[in-house]
């Protein structure tokens, strides 16, 4: 945080980007401490998981909060144009504010902060896919940490010229409620081995169940809904042939359904939208 402050007086906006499948909850109020007085533009990404019925609610919701430039992007589909209009969204913005120190700048900088895995990394490649034509400038990976250090110069367009400073998810210190935490894991913004995935499955389904939405019935091969986690695990795993050789304490070997292996399979299929588009914090 220090070190991105200190580099705050050559950047001309801050862009927040968020999991738009939870909009409000994890936002590290942190960062309005850090911006200051820069300009702000909040990229609520993977709009393509999020229920788009939502959006006028969660803009209504967080303009009464404070926060008025906001953006729904995906970076998944190279074409998107949702990711062209991020530049668009950022010259306007910094043209109608004061640049200070930078106002005979003919250039922008940017710097991209967030809260851990809500594709800070992947809004900045899909960027330099979409206007410089070229690949990756920073590590991505579906795992909350890749990105270390802040990263300088990041050059993701020419005309104008854009560049930007990549920096490490940090979190916010304190999560008000097990709900909240939950989400954020569900999301895959905190580790999945640290929160536990059983843990975290049993977290679906129950809000699965809690909001009627029972699509994961077909998808998972059930007769009907059902809130007893080990029973969905133990069905999946055997559906999925995901069985484990296990010693018992007399020495014999015994085959169990792999309850990790099967939780694993439902946190991806919800992650990647098979059980499909939500708004966690909307329900």
């Amino acid at each position: 945080m220090k070190k991105m402050q200190a580099m705050l007086r050559k950047v001309d906006c801050v862009i927040e980007v968020h999991d738009a499948r939870i909009p409000f909850t994890g936002r590290n109020m942190m960062f309005r401490n850090l911006l200051g007085i820069k300009p702000h533009l909040l990229v609520l990404n993977k709009m393509d998981l999020m229920d788009s019925s939502k959006k006028t609610e969660i803009r209504n919701r967080l303009s009464e909060g404070g926060t008025e430039n906001i953006l729904f992007a995906n970076c998944n589909k190279q074409e998107s144009k949702t990711i062209r209009n991020v530049v668009k969204a950022v010259v306007d913005i910094v043209n109608q504010s004061e640049r200070y120190h930078r106002a005979e700048a003919d250039d922008y900088n940017l710097m991209v902060v967030g809260i851990p895995n809500v594709g800070k990394s992947s809004v900045i490649n899909a960027m330099r896919r979409m206007h410089l034509r070229k690949g990756k400038g920073t590590r991505v990976g579906g795992l909350p940490g890749i990105t270390r250090g802040v990263m300088d110069n990041i050059q993701v367009s020419n005309r104008p010229k854009i560049f930007l400073v990549d920096t490490p998810g940090i979190m916010t210190p304190y999560i008000p409620g097990v709900d909240d935490g939950m989400k954020l894991a569900l999301c895959g913004t905190l580790q999945d081995h640290k929160v536990g995935q059983e843990i975290i499955a049993d977290y679906l389904l129950f809000w699965l169940n809690k909001n009627s939405r029972f699509e994961y019935v077909d998808v998972f091969g059930l007769d009907q809904p059902s809130d007893d986690i080990i029973f969905v695990l133990t069905h999946l795993a055997k559906t999925l042939g995901k069985m484990q050789r296990v010693r018992a304490l007399d020495g014999t070997r015994t085959i169990q359904p792999n309850h990790d292996a099967a939780a694993s399979h439902m946190l991806r299929c919800f992650r990647t939208g098979q059980l499909g588009k939500f708004v966690l914090d909307l329900q």
